[in-house]
């Protein structure tokens, strides 16, 4: 195991000065914070103009709506008043009528124009005020009584007036407009309500009939009929001013706070984001300047945290990877070093032909340059059935001499010996201790009284004959299965050396076969760096689009566009609602490809652990896919999960089958057409797993396309396009199923649908957990 690198963490600041040939630009902080800004100083300031300018047209419809229902009342009530002119019954109305705040005068005006009753409250003596002078009275012009006596309407006639110093002048119906009053002069905005009493009888008109009338309606078309008179109330827009300059008052400053807070909120945002940019930028700067100790310290916890914490991630598997490289050099050199001594093996094979020379030089090139500690050679003698030593290095004397003592015969009884002589094949034993019943009674003592623990052995086989067995070991260090296979090659060339006949053929032959070695391992050597170039490209792709996308502010963006569509920013037009549900739709959209990225890069550097546990499966995606039912109605698309055939219970981690099962439902429903059929089905694959299948109707995909579905980042041709994303989550999808042990696979037609299925491994077959 390798130690930790020993890092010092640095906050790292912005550079003082510009790469030379760029020029100065403005900082994503000032961008972000004038941005926002804006945002918040145009979005406020129309909301309160929207808000003011509706109170405003609020208070004006409640003025004519109160003044309507006042004035059809006292048309009502003092009719008899006016054919009898009992003006003590018409003034004691009027007190009435006087007793509403709005209201400033009444008058009625008989038949001949002459007028029969008639009160005011006065002129104010303040603009705005409250108080009014009783001894300063006015009333409407008498051309508007006189119009209605000669043109009797039905309904009230209103007429919007100003009055200037003594004088009321009549303002034009759609200016509604705040006057603002001459010095010296108090100036006043009210309406007149005339409303004639006819001589025909009315129907009886109750208070609440009268209040569900639409009493906006200034103008409407004269009677034949005759009055006995006209009733004139006036409504002042004093008290509706008032309350409007109170709310205006009340808007301006909440306003203001709210800017002020928005902006003081922005710049701290502004802050939080932009600093740990900057220090992830002059990281970069080190990192592309060969400095691969930077360690950027993660200051947050958010998308920019994370985007800190992989480019981190990224600095060690650059460290890891000129480590892996120096490893591969060490590798390289050690290669060099047994193929070197290969050759020279050869060499001293092809210079002599005594065999105890040749085997006693062969096996001492070995245990320099290959570091065995003890080698022996066992020849086989096929027609006695016993197996005798032949040369030795690295025994003591006492157990070289019982070495040469020994016979060891050869059976078929399933040890060692019969597995190396009688069927050819290498051995490796880590630990002689726990395979003592595999080794011959008359070897196992001698083997305990040099200290061998752990050895390895090939059979020496020539012209389809085996001639004996070479076997090593390292001292206190096990053997491995590199040792093994080195000592398989050797053995060939002893062989060699022992089959005289052959030994010029098969030397040549040997020759050509270790330069192929060579030339192979060289081959291997050089893929495995491209795979690490190839691996170092990547992780820079992903380090480059997740800076990209991360750099804009997801979450605020989000927050802001929902808090609109939940109505905390006021009512929003259809076409308004369509906008922000767009944006969602691709924040949301963004969201995921982010998501999808971050996953692969988890599972790119193995960081994704599971914990299962026993589910029931049919019980779980049922759950999952109800969740689809609204989205699949929206396409007007059928939606089913299959019942199992038996019931069943997988051994998986719940979030990453949930994550597996979202994947797989939603590119189905995404990639099939309105109206279409989505199915779900579990069933037995066979003892051990359980086959989980989403099938779908949409457009399918090409027969050459389907290799390619599961590779990242995978350009695979789709009917349709808007709909599809990163392309990495089938990848992710698979990857988590090759966690839980299982296999996933395809089956699609062009126009005709797509089915995924994927295999889990069934609880019983796991081990019970404590």
């Amino acid at each position: 195991m390798k130690g930790p690198l020993v890092k010092a963490p640095v906050h790292l600041a912005a550079p003082p000065f510009l790469p030379n040939g760029l020029k100065r630009f403005v900082s994503l902080r000032t961008k972000f914070v004038v941005f926002f800004s804006l945002i918040i100083i145009l979005t406020c300031s129309g909301m309160s103009w929207y808000f003011i300018h509706s109170k405003r047209i609020a208070m004006t419809e409640r003025v004519q709506d109160l003044g309507s229902i006042l004035v059809k009342n006292l048309a009502h009530n003092v009719r008899y008043g006016i054919i009898l002119e009992d003006r003590v019954i018409l003034e004691q109305f009027i007190d009435g009528v006087l007793g509403v705040d709005e209201v400033v005068y009444a008058q009625i005006t008989g038949a001949d124009g002459q007028v029969l009753a008639a009160k005011s409250k006065g002129k104010l003596k303040t603009p705005l005020g409250t108080v009014r002078a009783g001894d300063q009275p006015f009333y409407p012009a008498s051309s508007i009584a006189a119009l209605l006596i000669k043109h009797p309407a039905p309904e009230p006639t209103v007429t919007r007036l100003r009055l200037t110093g003594e004088s009321t002048i009549p303002l034009e119906d759609d200016d509604s407009a705040l006057r603002v009053s001459t010095p010296g002069i108090r100036e006043e905005t009210f309406y007149d309500f005339a409303l004639p009493v006819l001589k025909r009888a009315e129907p009886r008109l109750e208070a609440l009939a009268l209040q569900e009338e639409e009493t906006h309606k200034t103008r409407t078309a004269p009677t034949s009929q005759p009055a006995f008179g006209v009733v004139q109330i006036g409504l002042t827009e004093v008290p509706m001013q008032r309350e409007l300059a109170e709310v205006l008052r009340t808007f301006l400053l909440l306003t203001l706070g709210i800017i002020t807070a928005g902006i003081l909120s922005t710049n701290l945002l502004a802050r939080r984001i932009i600093t740990p940019l900057r220090n992830l930028a002059a990281g970069a700067r080190k990192v592309g300047e060969g400095d691969l100790s930077t360690f950027v310290v993660p200051t947050t916890q958010d998308e920019v945290g994370q985007l800190t914490a992989l480019f981190n991630v990224m600095t060690k598997s650059l460290q890891e990877r000129n480590q892996a490289i120096s490893a591969n050099l060490e590798t390289i050199r050690r290669h060099v070093t047994q193929l070197t001594t290969l050759n020279q093996s050869s060499a001293a094979i092809t210079s002599t032909l005594d065999l105890d020379r040749l085997l006693s030089t062969v096996l001492q090139l070995l245990s320099e340059n290959l570091g065995f500690a003890r080698m022996v050679l066992f020849l086989w003698d096929s027609e006695r059935g016993i197996a005798t030593v032949g040369q030795m290095l690295g025994m003591p004397p006492e157990a070289e001499e019982a070495a040469r003592r020994l016979a060891i015969p050869v059976h078929e009884d399933g040890g060692f010996a019969a597995e190396i002589l009688l069927h050819g094949k290498p051995v490796l034993v880590p630990n002689i201790e726990i395979v003592t019943d595999r080794i011959s009674p008359a070897v196992l003592p001698w083997l305990r009284q040099v200290g061998l623990s752990s050895f390895v052995a090939a059979p020496l086989r020539s012209q389809q004959r085996i001639l004996g067995y070479l076997g090593a070991d390292r001292g206190a260090q096990p053997c491995t299965q590199e040792d093994l296979d080195l000592l398989v090659t050797i053995a060939s060339h002893v062989a060699v050396a022992v089959d005289n006949a052959r030994a010029y053929t098969e030397l040549a032959t040997l020759t050509e076969h270790l330069e192929r070695r060579v030339q192979e391992r060289t081959q291997e050597l050089q893929t495995v760096n491209e795979r690490l170039q190839d691996h170092d490209q990547r992780r820079s792709k992903f380090v480059s689009v997740a800076s990209h996308e991360l750099r804009t502010p997801m979450t605020s963006i989000k927050g802001f566009v929902e808090n609109m569509l939940d109505g905390l920013t006021g009512q929003l037009s259809e076409r308004q609602e369509h906008y922000l549900q767009r944006v969602k739709h691709n924040v949301d959209r963004l969201t995921r490809i982010i998501n999808q990225l971050l996953d692969w890069s988890r599972l790119d550097v193995g960081r994704i652990d599971i914990k299962p546990e026993a589910l029931t499966i049919d019980a779980f995606v049922r759950d999952v896919v109800e969740s689809f039912q609204t989205l699949a109605a929206e396409k007007s698309i059928t939606l089913d999960v299959l019942p199992c055939e038996q019931p069943l219970r997988v051994y998986a981690d719940r979030d990453k089958l949930e994550q597996i099962l979202w994947n797989l439902v939603g590119n189905a429903i995404k990639f099939t057409p309105h109206a279409g059929h989505v199915s779900v089905r579990c069933s037995a694959h066979d003892a051990s797993f359980a086959q989980i299948t989403v099938a779908d109707t949409g457009c399918g995909i090409a027969a050459d396309e389907l290799p390619l579905v599961f590779n990242e980042f995978s350009k695979v041709e789709s009917a349709m396009p808007t709909s599809q994303g990163a392309q990495l989550g089938l990848f992710i999808t698979k990857s988590l199923v090759t966690l839980h042990g299982g296999q996933m696979w395809v089956e699609s037609r062009v126009g005709a649908g797509t089915q995924f299925s994927f295999t889990l491994p069934l609880a019983a077959t796991q081990p019970t957990q404590q």
